[in-house]
């Protein structure tokens, strides 16, 4: 689930003839760009995420093609705040039940495709699966798109997202890279320590993940285990989707201290390595 930070236009500094040079031989060894220009891609790469975009987009429509008519217009609505979420609940309950397979895949396809593509809204998402299906069902439910989502994005990052990221992300980019760079034999813990926390906006993230060089196994281990905690607040809060007033009393203070705690354990055996070391 994305947790949305400004975006800042850095301004071009200097960027003489003999700068392209070292910037491409930067890239080369694997470090983020030097920010400064808005990120313009290739053509293979402006190829590529057209192909990828007209894939996921052709894959919906054919759940939806394909999808039982009743209440077909309902369906094709995304939840933009918690009055639309009420709506749906009430509207799609019935649908949701009778035809859950076709439901589910339909759900399945549009939270993919909004985290894929960085869409907001998901949240709104999560809290539908806690009415329609309760906190076990729709825990597995949100866990298993909200990881499928951010693999997919990892994919189209590792194709297309360096130059976005370089841009949108500058400060965060160099600080996770050195992060990385410093946690290399724990670097599941620390995975795991960001997904539980909030330190790190998620669609940051899964966005640079590949361009730090975390490997994709220790990507989807931490995200399909560093998900639950949120997950589960944010199903249980759709549980009782009537009590909530709004989406930011899901993580307040007592929430905030409890996944900071929990992301504490997933990071004690670095800490305590490196105390050993020092030692």
């Amino acid at each position: 689930m994305a947790m949305p930070f400004a975006r800042r236009d850095i301004e071009a500094a200097g960027a003489g003839a003999g700068a392209s040079s070292d910037d491409s031989s930067a890239a080369k060894k694997g470090k983020p760009e030097l920010p400064g220009v808005r990120p313009a891609l290739t053509r293979s790469e402006a190829f590529a995420f057209a192909a990828v975009l007209a894939l996921f987009t052709a894959g919906i429509f054919c759940v939806f093609l394909t999808a039982p008519q009743r209440e077909f217009g309902q369906i094709l609505r995304l939840p933009r705040s918690l009055a639309d979420v009420r709506l749906l609940k009430d509207n799609l309950a019935v649908y949701a039940r009778d035809y859950q397979a076709n439901f589910i895949l339909g759900y399945c396809s549009i939270y993919i495709f909004m985290q894929t593509f960085m869409i907001p809204g998901t949240i709104f998402m999560s809290l539908l699966a806690g009415a329609l299906f309760g906190v076990v069902k729709g825990g597995i439910l949100v866990v298993f798109t909200a990881t499928a989502g951010a693999s997919s994005c990892y994919f189209v990052s590792k194709l297309i997202g360096r130059p976005l990221v370089s841009w949108l992300w500058p400060e965060k980019l160099r600080y996770f890279q050195s992060e990385i760079a410093k946690r290399k034999e724990k670097l599941l813990n620390y995975m795991l320590f960001l997904r539980i926390t909030p330190t790190l906006p998620n669609t940051f993230i899964n966005m640079a993940s590949p361009i730090v060089d975390i490997p994709f196994h220790i990507f989807f281990a931490a995200t399909l285990v560093g998900l639950i905690p949120a997950s589960y607040i944010t199903v249980k809060a759709g549980r009782a989707l009537g009590d909530l007033r709004s989406v930011r009393e899901l993580y307040d203070f007592k929430t905030l201290v409890v996944l900071f705690l929990i992301g504490s354990v997933a990071i004690a055996p670095t800490i305590l390595k490196r105390k050993r070391t020092y030692e």
